[in-house]
């Protein structure tokens, strides 16, 4: 099946797009709302860009209405952001932060979710997360109905629990991240394998070909 994404609906790239291209990384973004109001809300499409320096994007999509989403508007105004990843100790509280609330609803506290002051910024982190990272914004970038929102990584907190004995690694049977598939279908890292890159690769070598004998003209 070939798709032409320049003849279909925006809900059909979505769904293609969405339905093809995971599992996404789930980033449950805090922000601080003009009141001083804890605002999260989960994104899925969100990624690391770069190690140096330490950039974050994330993809967010304006209201059905057009109207720009509370993270956004917030993090315009602060210039700061928490992304908080997510695994399954959280799953249920980050389902109830994509609810739409008014912005008057500290998001972390009906979620049931421990709120604990930045260490860099003014925006607070979840207790809760096993990784967090203090984000400043870098820059937003205004396309359409969507704004990509690269952020510089300032300050990361992770659990201990979360780590090998060296510090250095991830512990994969204490850190699974969750990731979003499609619809309403989500997936957990709790089944790795490691694949090894080949130290050297030798060099191409043409097959041998055996000549065929040549005929008799006539």
């Amino acid at each position: 099946m070939d798709i032409d994404f320049t003849a279909i609906s925006g809900p059909d790239k979505y769904r293609l797009l969405t339905n093809f291209v995971g599992p996404r990384p789930i980033a449950l973004v805090g922000t601080r709302s003009p009141a001083g109001h804890n605002n999260a809300a989960p994104m899925s499409f969100f990624n690391v860009f770069s190690h140096e320096p330490p950039l974050v994007v994330l993809g967010i999509q304006a209201r059905g209405n057009g109207d720009e989403k509370d993270t956004v508007g917030n993090i315009r105004r602060t210039g700061e952001f928490v992304v908080n990843m997510v695994d399954m100790s959280i799953a249920e509280a980050m389902i109830v932060c994509s609810v739409n609330f008014a912005p008057d609803i500290d998001e972390i506290a009906f979620a049931g979710l421990t709120p604990i002051p930045g260490k860099q910024i003014e925006v607070d982190r979840i207790a809760e997360s096993p990784c967090s990272f203090e984000c400043r914004l870098e820059r937003i970038i205004d396309y359409q109905r969507r704004v990509l929102v690269i952020g510089e990584v300032v300050q990361m907190h992770v659990h201990d629990r979360c780590l090998d004995a060296q510090g250095r690694y991830v512990n994969p049977e204490t850190y699974q991240p969750i990731a979003r598939l499609h619809a309403d279908n989500y997936i957990t890292s709790d089944r790795q394998f490691e694949l090894t890159k080949p130290e050297a690769l030798l060099p191409y070598e043409a097959p041998q070909v055996t000549p065929r004998p040549e005929r008799a003209v006539r």
